[in-house]
């Protein structure tokens, strides 16, 4: 009835009615696609909740908060002094970071930046670098051994899963990276040296090779899955690979290379872009050096 009125006013009055744009209108086409970190920031993580984008400093591991909207942030929270790399946000607003060489992980209040909780998994020959969450669990993975790291999301203590089966180690090397959910309740990981993919139990830690149909994932570094698409990010290759998820294996679907990548490492989701930070590992890092993030459409 007052929408049939509205227009009946509107002919009285001799204006034209629009419609309101849908609650789930992508408004991220008016973002900026491409903004600048701090210099000499060394980013390597992401995570997006809401319009506001997190980024970890692989340089002293402070976690740099930044509007998608504008692509202005600050700092949110000082580091320890080692790297913060893979992260994600949970529910309660809550930012879970993989510390790399420090063989640990941290929680972080988005709204306050005030560290939580630590869990530190390793000190020797350990590289803690990506991290998924599940409904009741953050797993880490850790690119010198085969295992990952589960840490409940009510932050009780951690457990160490012990990897069997297809997944071989390579001493010294960057192994499994980036991780994420499966389509059977499972995990999904990529081991950056091989290029291989890999399905894990997470009660019994047996690893299964994925057929990629005879693709390879070289410097496979951060995965997003959405539903039976997942997206990998090659890092040194510059490029996001889409594969689509099946019971068989997983095929792939497209690629997408930017003139802006700059050795790309990990990847978050708005709207119908993808955002990337460029890590720039071929340049030397300095306190100057320069870093941006990019936004490009999915491939």
């Amino acid at each position: 009835m007052y929408r049939r009125f509205g227009v009946l006013l509107a002919a009285v009055l001799g204006v034209t009615l629009t419609a309101a744009a849908p609650a789930t209108a992508d408004g991220s086409r008016h973002f900026p696609t491409e903004f600048s970190l701090p210099d000499g920031w060394q980013p390597e993580g992401i995570a997006i909740s809401g319009t506001t984008a997190y980024f970890g400093s692989r340089a002293d591991g402070s976690i740099y908060a930044a509007d998608l909207r504008t692509g202005t942030g600050k700092v949110l929270a000082k580091g320890p002094g080692t790297p913060s790399l893979g992260m994600k946000v949970d529910a309660r607003k809550r930012l879970w970071v993989a510390g790399g060489v420090g063989g640990d992980a941290r929680v972080y209040d988005t709204r306050s930046g005030a560290l939580l909780a630590k869990f530190q998994f390793a000190t020797a020959d350990t590289f803690v670098n990506d991290v998924v969450l599940t409904g009741k669990s953050a797993w880490f993975t850790d690119s010198r051994k085969a295992v990952l790291y589960e840490v409940p999301l009510n932050l009780k203590p951690h457990r160490t899963l012990a990897l069997t089966g297809d997944l071989v180690v390579t001493p010294g090397a960057t192994n499994l990276n980036g991780i994420v959910t499966g389509l059977d309740g499972g995990l999904i990981v990529v081991q950056s040296n091989t290029g291989k993919l890999f399905r894990t139990d997470p009660r019994s830690g047996k690893t299964t090779e994925i057929n990629l149909s005879g693709q390879t994932l070289t410097n496979g570094d951060g995965l997003l899955r959405e539903g039976r698409q997942l997206y990998v990010v090659q890092n040194r290759l510059n490029k996001v690979a889409r594969y689509t998820l099946s019971r068989d294996g997983a095929t792939l679907a497209a690629e997408r290379t930017d003139a802006r990548f700059d050795v790309p490492t990990t990847v978050a989701a708005f709207g119908k872009r993808l955002y990337l930070p460029n890590a720039r590992f071929t340049t030397p890092p300095t306190p100057e050096t320069t870093y941006t993030v990019v936004a490009v459409e999915r491939p």
